[in-house]
């Protein structure tokens, strides 16, 4: 939670080729709400009532191309859920709409699987861990990993 000191990570804001497409993909496929729309330019969508976590435009991108992948810019979205049957859920409707996995992780503090929305923007999918099983080392600072992550499992603990 942010204070007045310390901040937080409020929404992301991306550049699409197409609006329709973009929408699809996070409100169908991660999600999200659309909490408004300015006709085919723009839309913002949230979750929990928020008023947006993603924004998504056309201004200077319709019908643009994808990104290259090394050229520098955004490495990835992350979009928390709230526990493994959340995640596992919105796994199934990745691989269900077509979506190939980049990669999955298990990172000791969460796990995460990686994707590529429609326009290539890299996407990551993940649940935290309760932070007092987060692993740590010898003088209890954090240790985080990068270990194989079954996704089988969390897809069969789907909703």
């Amino acid at each position: 939670m942010a204070s007045p000191s310390h901040p937080s990570v409020g929404h992301i804001h991306l550049k699409v080729a197409d609006l329709d497409r973009a929408i699809s993909f996070y409100r169908d496929v991660l999600g999200f709400e659309v909490t408004q729309r300015y006709g085919d330019q723009a839309a913002f969508l949230g979750a929990g009532g928020y008023h947006h976590h993603v924004g998504l435009n056309t201004w200077h991108s319709k019908a643009g191309p994808a990104p290259a992948p090394d050229a520098t810019g955004l490495y990835h979205g992350a979009y928390l859920y709230p526990d493994r049957a959340a995640l596992g859920a919105v796994i199934r409707r990745v691989l269900a709409a077509g979506y190939a996995l980049d990669g999955a992780a298990d990172h000791g503090v969460s796990e995460a699987v990686y994707l590529r929305d429609p326009d290539g923007n890299g996407v990551e999918l993940y649940r935290d861990r309760a932070p007092a099983d987060w692993p740590r080392d010898a003088q209890g600072g954090l240790a985080m990993v990068n270990d194989p992550l079954d996704v089988e499992a969390l897809i069969s603990e789907a909703d």
